[in-house]
């Protein structure tokens, strides 16, 4: 099925090399302004997925995103922030890139062009019908992505994606599709920008949302959070000594004990 590639269209801008700074940075800004709007506009298909989502991880499955480039990268972002910032298991949230962990960090050229290394992948993480698989591909014509949730849902796992052209191949396949168009990039083509922010948000939205629905958060506090560094232990000491209204020495002693936010707090 043919489609348009809004994420391939001409940018309204030209000449950008004879821009001063301050018109470049104005620009790009504009730009990025529009992104919270066609963000929300996709609100529905991104509540479709992240309820799915909250119902296999309560069911003791796993969430998995898979993708290549910039949209594989910000999945693995985003799955390496779950267990620092909710104190989940690292095997929980999973990213997977093509091209594997070198990947994240240099381009490994034709990755994205296999259409059987992406299952290949999931199956190595023991893939299975309770998990839930996402693709993230700011084109939507990713093979190794597309092929990849074909298979699952051959195999009855649950698939979304997150895209930003609308009748993708990608948006056809996944079962809890969320497309984003957020119209022609500053520099034609370069799906990092407004595409790679969009697709950030959205993933900021699900898994928060996913973990507060597990039990991850109390009020508005991360009471799981790792105490990884100085910063975390400060923050830590002042969540206990404002739910509990005591001294900070206290509250000190007690995270020293609990070694955990929730743990002090319900043990006190």
């Amino acid at each position: 099925m043919d489609f348009i590639k809004t994420t391939e269209e001409d940018s309204k801008y030209n000449h950008l090399e004879k821009m001063s700074i301050s018109e470049l940075l104005h620009n790009i800004n504009n730009e990025d302004k529009t992104v919270a709007f066609a963000v929300e506009k996709a609100v529905p298909q991104i509540e479709k997925l992240t309820d799915a989502i909250v119902e296999k991880l309560k069911a003791g499955g796993r969430l998995f995103y898979i993708g290549a480039g910039t949209s594989g990268r910000l999945g693995i972002l985003d799955a390496s922030e779950c267990p620092p910032t909710f104190g989940v298991s690292q095997d929980l949230v999973i990213g997977l890139i093509a091209g594997g962990d070198i990947a994240i960090r240099k381009a490994v050229e034709f990755a994205e062009d296999s259409e059987d290394q992406g299952w290949k992948d999931l199956q190595k993480e023991n893939i299975s019908k309770k998990d839930v698989v996402i693709g993230i591909a700011a084109s939507g014509t990713t093979p190794y992505v597309v092929a990849a949730l074909k298979i699952c849902n051959e195999n009855d796992i649950a698939t979304g994606c997150i895209t930003c052209n609308e009748g993708s191949p990608l948006a056809m396949v996944a079962k809890f599709p969320i497309v984003v168009t957020v119209d022609a990039e500053f520099v034609t083509g370069s799906s990092r920008m407004k595409a790679g922010t969009a697709q950030k948000m959205i993933l900021n939205m699900i898994s928060t949302t996913a973990m507060i629905q597990l039990g991850r958060i109390k009020g508005n506090k991360m009471v799981d959070m790792q105490l990884s560094n100085k910063k975390l232990v400060e923050r830590g000491v002042r969540m206990i000594m404002n739910e509990l209204n005591i001294s900070k020495q206290e509250a000190q002693i007690l995270l020293e004990k609990y070694k955990n936010v929730r743990d002090a707090i319900n043990n006190y």
